[in-house]
């Protein structure tokens, strides 16, 4: 049985993959925070559903970097990775704090990767193990008012185009999907006017539900996968494509 790590496990994304995954068959060890009262249910309505799988809740704060270290001590066998944990800041550059710099350079990247770094002879296992970051199109496009942001979504491409080429004859592929606008509590935060002017500019007409962008992550996650690495995926709905 495949086993999946998905950082962010409590997040709407991180939730409607886990809930994905489990569909296709994997256990799961969901990574969260502070929201614990939302990974209890999450785990308990996975292993009602699925009950021949594991679901097992890992706890830690991706803001302090040591704490990858206590994140693998916990995990046996591992065949993937999901690092959907997320977090932003809206605020011009020149009020942003090196506190809240570090704090989006930890989450999205330096502490996955210290992640990441410890489990490839896990992932290395199978002959076809799986990373997968969720990105943004931001990480490409840029964003005002989300520079800090922008700039660690760019870095998490970066890094998967050249991880990707170590790990390959490992038959590890590592890839980053890159939604544009999701109906997600984050993005909730801005305003539902704010909200409808993004919506009148995507051509699909629509914010994408977590459930979008949770298809093409278990798509790349899936072993017939192999040859597709070192790539952003943009899920936009062709919005600032």
């Amino acid at each position: 049985m495949s086993t999946a790590l998905i950082l962010g496990a409590s997040g709407d994304i991180g939730a409607a993959t886990a809930r994905e995954l489990a569909k296709q068959g994997w256990s799961l060890y969901l990574h969260f925070h502070n929201n614990e009262d939302r990974i209890n249910a999450l785990t308990a309505e996975l292993a009602a559903a699925y009950p021949h799988q594991d679901f097992l809740t890992v706890r830690a704060d991706l803001t302090d970097v040591q704490s990858a270290d206590a994140i693998v001590q916990q995990l046996f066998s591992v065949d993937a990775v999901v690092v959907a944990a997320g977090m932003t800041y809206y605020e011009l550059f020149a009020d942003t704090t090196v506190e809240h710099l570090t704090n989006l350079l930890r989450v999205h990247l330096l502490t996955p990767m210290a992640v990441i770094r410890q489990l490839q002879d896990k992932l290395a296992v199978s002959g076809h193990g799986r990373i997968v970051f969720v990105g943004s199109v931001y990480g490409e496009a840029g964003s005002p008012m989300e520079v800090g942001y922008s700039t660690v979504k760019g870095a998490q491409s970066a890094f998967a185009h050249a991880y990707a080429q170590e790990v390959a004859s490992l038959g590890i592929t590592v890839n980053v999907v890159a939604p544009g606008a999701v109906d997600t509590k984050m993005n909730a935060e801005f305003g539902r006017a704010a909200l409808d002017a993004v919506t009148e500019d995507i051509p699909a007409q629509r914010l994408a539900q977590p459930a979008d962008i949770a298809f093409f992550i278990n798509t790349l996650i899936s072993e017939s996968a192999g040859y597709l690495t070192g790539q952003t995926l943009n899920v936009t709905g062709g919005w600032l494509r």
